[in-house]
This record gives C-alpha cells, sequence and structure tokens, in this order.
C-alpha cells in the first residue's frame, strides 16, 4: 500500500493499520520480525502483534519457526487466483505464446498506471531466457519502457500535454539514453504515432532492446495495454522485429498460425 503524500505512518489505524502491515509482509519475502515490523509501519509491537494475529488468523499472514513473519499461503492462493481469471490475462497468453515460440526472447503484457506501466503477464522462453527486472505486478517507469511509450503515445498528443503529465517532477532515468525532459520525451512519442510501434533502445535497463505494440484485448478502437518482445542487443536488433511487423501484428491480432 503507498501512503499519500500528506499521510504519515502514525495516522494509521484500524484496517488501515492492517493493510499497511500486509504491503510490508508483501515487500519481505524473506521475513520479518515483529520489531523490525513495528519499525516499518511506525506503530507500537502490540498493535502491530494484533494486526499480524488478524492476518493470520485468516491466513494472509504465517510465522516461521524462527518467528519472522512471511504472507499466508491463503492470500497467495487468492492473489494468483484472482490473477489467473482476469480476462486480459486469460486472452493474452496464447498471443504471448505464440510470440514467444515465434522470436525466443520474454514477452510482456502491461497497462498503463500514472507514470509507470504495470506488467500483467510475462513470458520466457523455455531455453535461453535472459534475466530482465520486471516481474508480473511490478512497474517500470512509462516513459522509457517501449510499452509505456506505446501507450502514453496514444495519450499526449502536444508537448504541452508530456509537459502537464511530467508535472513538477523530473523524469527517472535508468540509464543514460532515457528520455530527460518534455521535448526529447514528445520527439519519441511522436515517432511512436509515426511508426505505428515502440522502441525502447536500452532506456530501461542496459543491453536490452524492446519493441512493443499496442493490444486491444476488451475494446477494437482502444488499447487494453501494450505488448513487448524484450531481448539482448546483439541477439534482437530493433529493424529485425520491425521489418517483421505485419507478423507480430497478425499474431496480437489473434493470428497465431502464420505461413
Amino acid at each position: 500500500m503507498t501512503l499519500q503524500d500528506d499521510e504519515t505512518p502514525d495516522r494509521l489505524v484500524g484496517a488501515e493499520r492492517v493493510l499497511a502491515v500486509l504491503a510490508e509482509l508483501a515487500r519481505r519475502p524473506d521475513g520479518i520480525g515483529l520489531e523490525e515490523m513495528a519499525r516499518a509501519v511506525a506503530s507500537a509491537k502490540p498493535t502491530v502483534h494484533r494486526a499480524l494475529a488478524s492476518l493470520r488468523r485468516a491466513g494472509f499472514a504465517h510465522q516461521d519457526g524462527y518467528g519472522r513473519y512471511v504472507l499466508g499461503d491463503e492470500f497467495l492462493r487468492l492473489a494468483f487466483a484472482h490473477h489467473e481469471r482476469r480476462p486480459d490475462h486469460i486472452r493474452v497468453m496464447p498471443i504471448l505464446r505464440a510470440l514467444c515460440d515465434r522470436y525466443g526472447e520474454t514477452v510482456h503484457y502491461a497497462t498503463l498506471d500514472g507514470r509507470w506501466v504495470v506488467y500483467r503477464s510475462k513470458l520466457d522462453p523455455a531455453v535461453g531466457a535472459v534475466r530482465l527486472n520486471s516481474v508480473v505486478g511490478g512497474r517500470n517507469p512509462a516513459h522509457c519502457t517501449a510499452v509505456g511509450k506505446m501507450l502514453l503515445a496514444g495519450l499526449l498528443h502536444d508537448e504541452q500535454a508530456v509537459r502537464d503529465w511530467i508535472g513538477d517532477r523530473p523524469l527517472d532515468r535508468p540509464t543514460e539514453r532515457s528520455a530527460s525532459d518534455a521535448g526529447e520525451l514528445h520527439a519519441a512519442l511522436e515517432q511512436v504515432r509515426a511508426d505505428g510501434y515502440a522502441v525502447d533502445d536500452q532506456e530501461n535497463e542496459p543491453a536490452i532492446n524492446c519493441f512493443a505494440v499496442p493490444a486491444y484485448l476488451t475494446s477494437p478502437t482502444v488499447p487494453s495495454g501494450a505488448i513487448s518482445i524484450s531481448g539482448l542487443v546483439y541477439r534482437m536488433p530493433v529493424r529485425k522485429l520491425a521489418d517483421d511487423l505485419p507478423a507480430i501484428r497478425a499474431i496480437v491480432a489473434g493470428a497465431t498460425e502464420l505461413r
């Protein structure tokens, strides 16, 4: 759970505190002790202990043999069941599988959430997968990812719109190739609109290229998200994928059997 700017941890009460504890558990896959949790959510240990007891009763938290707390199996079961039943996840998996089989690279389906893209689905090839920093449910800055630029190109049609979207916060720059200001980002989005696809040329991770196209899973006119193919620069040149754009579009449209 992310607190709003005008909220502080010591103002958490009741259900908010339980949710803050649950969110902290999600950030600690190796577990966390009671004292450390109390510090993390800035609450008294007895109060945090009661919150953890409530989560344990629901199966949302578990205490291991060392006294550390981790997410409970019931929470994980519900989360994964919900994810699996999402219509966009179900509909996109055959598309991701076809792209993964054709190009032998990692493929993603992502949606836009403010300044971020959220990865809804990811599929790695059976062999030769490159370890990327993306995970299902994870986020990356929209302006320096191919999926993000693909979706922003449909929303920010002029430089003023880009400036308004950036606001007073500077753009994150994961690499030296990442866009640094509104002018650069506007030019990149103009290129996306002209090409009909988006590229991340080592803008989010060094040595990694990404190539993205829009996905229309829930509407024929409004993209539900974007699909990307990601791989090492030396073995997945962007030009190769651009030349294969008709095939990629056909797969995303559902035509997975291509001559």
